[in-house]
């Protein structure tokens, strides 16, 4: 069998196999070229130790020498290298305390996670080495852990994550004695940095039907562990959302109990927040998606008038309007009065940037001085303009800001 392996990952192998050194792609590469899958990263196994691969090539760089990986730079390409090793125990379930070099590839291969990411092949010899059933687990789409599915989970947390992103990525489902495996690895999982579950999570949700991950998830407790404010979970809701408002749909669960549909819930927000913040997420995505979950309710309103609608859309910053709607659009039942009511009020004044008056120009025409009042004046124009959109031009605002000169106080 041939696979369609970069020259500069040719190269490499071809020097080290020239030097006397067993070379082989391994991993991810390996599995995603079997399904006809887009390959970004080949990495490369082999027999030589870190210092005999340093002196083969003109330029490496040390990026890992005591795991045994070395990047060699071969027609201005970054290839990674890593020899062939076995490992010690997990004491931090993350990684281990120590390796040994020199083992056969059958054992270093024996070491990862599941059997289709346990396929190696030789690019100079053209064959592939599966010692697993890796091959036979890709044909009936299947994921099985290598060797005893607890030992596997167990010594690296991480791979309970990656057991079931791969099920959302890759389409496949968990074999079940390896199912059955993640729930005692689960104690593993929960001493993982958040930084890296945030990361598979962050992957599951961004593949083409996330609830093939996302219901093993529930079923194994993974969900539990890593959200556990989360009471359920709508698999199907994330799979019809807008990638972009995925996460949003993952946590609108958390506003089962909202009874204001017409009200952006603060604490909620806050509350969002928080477990996002726990989850490293970046202040960019906690933003939108706690601000999301605070509106998510709203459907729940039956029937909502355009001023109720902009009064809603005008709690919510510019560039969460449009999600929002989008997040309206993935519940089970959308209330489409309130989704084509939205689409259409879009454009309408939302927002004091929006009036037909700053508050220079109240200052000019009011000869008011700059302070609170004026604020608090644009935000009363606002609510009038909301109810009716007609009365944003500067003549009607400036007539009503007179009337509100009394009401607002200088």
């Amino acid at each position: 069998m041939q696979l369609a392996v970069p020259e500069p990952v040719r190269e490499v192998c071809r020097v080290l196999a020239q030097a006397g050194h067993e070379a082989v792609t391994v991993g991810g590469a390996v599995r995603d070229a079997l399904l006809g899958r887009p390959v970004s990263d080949w990495d490369v196994a082999t027999s030589a130790h870190p210092e005999e691969v340093v002196k083969l090539f003109k330029k490496t760089i040390p990026t890992g020498l005591q795991h045994g990986t070395v990047t060699v730079v071969v027609q201005r390409e970054h290839v990674e290298v890593t020899t062939f090793r076995g490992e010690g125990a997990y004491s931090d379930a993350r990684r281990p305390d120590s390796v040994t070099f020199g083992v056969p590839l059958v054992e270093d291969l024996a070491r990862r996670d599941l059997t289709v990411n346990a396929i190696a092949y030789d690019p100079e010899k053209q064959q592939l080495v599966d010692p697993f059933g890796g091959q036979r687990d890709i044909e009936a789409r299947l994921l099985r852990a290598v060797g005893d599915p607890v030992a596997r989970f167990t010594e690296d947390g991480l791979r309970v994550m990656r057991a079931v992103r791969f099920c959302a990525q890759l389409e496949f489902e968990l074999e079940p004695a390896t199912e059955a495996g993640i729930v005692a690895a689960l104690p593993s999982l929960a001493r993982v940095s958040r930084e890296r579950v945030h990361d598979e999570l962050v992957k599951l949700l961004s593949a083409r039907q996330p609830s093939r991950g996302l219901v093993p998830a529930v079923r194994t407790g993974i969900i539990a562990s890593v959200l556990p404010a989360l009471g359920r979970v709508d698999a199907e809701r994330v799979d019809r959302a807008a990638r972009r408002v995925r996460l949003a749909a993952l946590l609108a669960p958390l506003s089962d109990d909202e009874t204001l549909p017409h009200v952006l819930d603060r604490p909620l927000q806050k509350r969002v927040a928080e477990i996002l913040r726990a989850l490293k997420f970046s202040n960019e995505d906690i933003d939108q998606a706690s601000t999301l979950v605070a509106v998510s309710h709203a459907p729940r309103a039956a029937a909502w008038e355009p001023a109720e609608v902009r009064r809603l859309l005008s709690q919510l910053a510019r560039d969460h309007r449009e999600p929002a709607i989008e997040l309206w659009e993935s519940a089970a039942e959308p209330n489409h009065v309130l989704v084509q009511t939205a689409q259409r009020v879009l454009g309408d004044p939302l927002a004091t940037g929006d009036l037909a008056v700053t508050g220079k120009d109240l200052m000019d025409a009011l000869q008011m001085k700059p302070g609170p009042a004026i604020g608090r004046m644009l935000a009363m124009l606002l609510q009038r303009v909301i109810d009716d959109p007609s009365r944003n031009t500067r003549e009607t605002l400036l007539a009503e800001a007179q009337t509100l000169e009394l009401e607002v106080g200088r």
